[in-house]
């Protein structure tokens, strides 16, 4: 067998079922968010302190109490999590999806190397070190390997659950290794997300909420490069008066990024290749700006094609102008994530919903909650789907 990587526990990794959200997982949970929030390097990466926030007992504690129900459940036993290499703080909310819901859990994390991967196992190393968490060591396991079909086959032929996060080629791959007949396939494939904008709302914001809504649009955005299923690719314009708001939105964000956003050396290049390229092969564009190379927006004519080819990064966007939401509708497919927006009533959302028998968008939230994770993702009840109920009569 091909070199395992352990960064977090060993070969002698056990399957254990406990109650959903139990007093030790909360507890252990709860000091990871201290030990994160404490470590000298957290103030460099935002999406630690975000994650150590959403550990936090009072996060925690409404999950719980949104879980809370008369049934009897209990963990699958053992959750084998293949995380993607796009968004590095990914694999460890997989591993508390698994945790919180009573599960052992054995996580690959990707082969290319980040910083956060470091400090969170690092600090889960800490943790599992204390007398009071001795029962979890053999019940997390984080591993990093390249291409060793052996382990995975291995492991996914005596795990009960299998969450794979990443694109449709690599979801194929892994379902080749066969699960056992008992065992669930989770599946987190590649998808797309959109912001739909109430033209209006912008222009009527004062400074101070203008300059919040864009540091909450650069948090769904330029934090992960755009990299997060999602991360909004495609601007939706709503009303009559969009042109004033496109520009007063675009300066300040572009404003923002030349405070908040450093471009690297190579995305520069690749950025600049990709606009080229769209100018050529792409006859839907009806104009573009650049705001340098740290802001590229690209003005469509019409969504008559498969949205899920405009694909952005590192600041690069697409944007289009619709009198009412209602004219995207037929345009959104089952590759479509999440639709987060500015300045829409939750009743006008409703209405899309229901009245549209929309195929895709499995999330709705405000801009600012783009990549804000939770036990309902990608349509999937998490909870329910690592769980099992006893029935008790």
């Amino acid at each position: 067998m091909k070199k395992i990587e352990y960064l977090v526990g060993g070969k002698n990794f056990r399957s254990n079922s406990r109650a959903p959200y139990n007093k030790l997982i909360c507890n252990f949970i709860n000091d990871l968010s201290g030990a994160l929030l404490k470590h000298p390097d957290c103030k460099d990466y935002p999406d630690i302190k975000t994650l150590a926030f959403w550990c936090r007992k009072q996060n925690i504690d409404i999950l719980k109490q949104k879980f809370s129900n008369s049934e009897i459940r209990v963990g699958l036993g053992l959750v084998f999590h293949i995380t993607p290499s796009n968004v590095p703080t990914n694999f460890a909310y997989s591993l508390l999806f698994g945790l919180l819901t009573g599960n052992s859990n054995i996580i690959k994390i990707p082969s290319k190397k980040f910083k956060q991967i470091d400090i969170i196992c690092g600090c889960i190393r800490k943790i599992l070190k204390q007398k009071k968490f001795i029962q979890l060591k053999e019940n997390i396991t984080i591993v990093r390997y390249n291409n060793c079909d052996e382990f995975t086959k291995q492991v996914s032929s005596v795990c009960d659950a299998r969450l794979i996060w990443g694109g449709d080629k690599s979801i194929k791959e892994i379902r080749k290794f066969l699960l056992n007949a008992r065992s669930r396939d989770i599946a987190f494939s590649d998808r797309f997300s959109l912001c739909a904008i109430n033209a209006k709302n912008i222009t009527k914001l004062n400074e101070y909420a203008l300059e919040r809504m864009i540091e909450k649009f650069y948090n769904d955005t330029y934090l992960v490069d755009q990299n997060a299923c999602s991360s909004p690719h495609l601007i939706v314009w709503l009303g009559d008066k969009d042109m004033k708001a496109r520009n007063i939105f675009w300066e300040r964000l572009y404003k923002y990024t030349l405070k908040k956003y450093t471009l690297p050396k190579i995305a520069a290049i690749d950025k600049h290749v990709k606009l080229c390229e769209d100018l050529i092969n792409f006859q839907n564009i009806k104009s573009y700006k650049s705001y340098t190379n740290l802001l590229h927006v690209v003005t469509l004519k019409n969504l008559d094609f498969d949205m899920n080819k405009l694909r952005g990064k590192w600041g690069y966007f697409y944007e289009y102008n619709s009198k009412n939401l209602e004219h995207v509708a037929k345009y959104v497919d089952t590759t479509c994530q999440t639709l987060t927006y500015i300045g829409i009533s939750k009743d006008v959302l409703k209405k899309f919903v229901i009245n549209n028998n929309l195929k895709g968008i499995d999330r709705i939230v405000p801009t600012g909650q783009g990549l804000s994770m939770n036990l309902n993702w990608d349509g999937y009840d998490i909870n329910q789907a690592l769980s099992r109920v006893i029935d008790l009569k």
